[in-house]
């Protein structure tokens, strides 16, 4: 009798294991992140690539930007006046060009120009403050690039999808059937989607990199008056 219960209760728990097996072999992909890119096409590859080369350059260019930030850390602007109120011109000259900032350079650059009509001075100093913040915004444009970019490329697999999608319509002739048009239409709307995606992120990873540089030119605007208040105050 035990025999039997015990044999009752192996065949149930094989046929609970059975019926479970079978539901997971039938069970439905879930749709994840990775599947989707994978049924994206040449599209979402590209879009993939244009997406690295934006936050290679976000990361690239804010790490210069925070290092152009750094505005009197170790007290350079107050160095730099006590130089020249103390009439020791060279000092403050090595210590600008010792120090890598662009206010620094600017700096310098005034500096060199002392002795000549103040006007001819801050010109020169602007003019060098221009040429720092170019220098900062290298490639930055290219963030916006592919902020624009990439919504055109998703909507150009959108379209090659809808394109692929009807010509198997076409050659289905009259056996058209639902996973002859699924596979052209999935496509489409993966790369609307991956393209929306890429122009989102980047156009978030452009407006913080112009923010910072605004800051810079601030920061450079407000050094440069100072440098100029300074050669107007009298030695001590």
């Amino acid at each position: 009798m035990i025999q039997s219960d015990v044999q009752v209760l192996n065949d149930t728990a094989n046929q609970v294991a059975d019926a479970a097996s079978q539901a997971a072999a039938t069970a439905p992909e879930k749709l994840s992140i990775l599947s989707m890119a994978l049924h994206g096409g040449w599209v979402m590859l590209v879009l993939a690539l244009l997406l690295v080369l934006a936050v290679f350059i976000f990361v690239e260019r804010l790490l210069a930007l925070n290092h152009a930030l750094k505005d009197d850390a170790s007290g350079f602007m107050n160095n730099i006046r006590q130089y020249i109120h103390g009439g020791d011109i060279s000092g403050a000259r090595h210590l600008a060009k010792s120090t890598d900032s662009p206010i620094a350079r600017m700096i310098d650059k005034g500096l060199s120009r002392l002795g000549r009509p103040l006007p001819d001075i801050q010109t020169a100093v602007e003019n060098v403050g221009k040429m720092e913040v170019a220098s900062l915004e290298k490639r930055v444009g290219l963030v916006a690039t592919v902020a624009s970019l990439g919504p055109m490329l998703g909507f150009l697999g959108t379209v090659t999808g809808m394109v692929q999608a009807f010509f198997d319509m076409a050659n289905a002739g009259n056996n058209i059937e639902i996973s002859t048009l699924s596979s052209g239409i999935y496509e489409a709307m993966v790369t609307t989607v991956g393209g929306l995606i890429v122009g989102i992120i980047a156009t978030f990873l452009y407006d913080i990199l112009i923010n910072r540089i605004n800051n810079v030119v601030f920061l450079l605007e407000a050094r440069s008056m100072e440098f100029m208040d300074l050669l107007h105050e009298p030695a001590e």
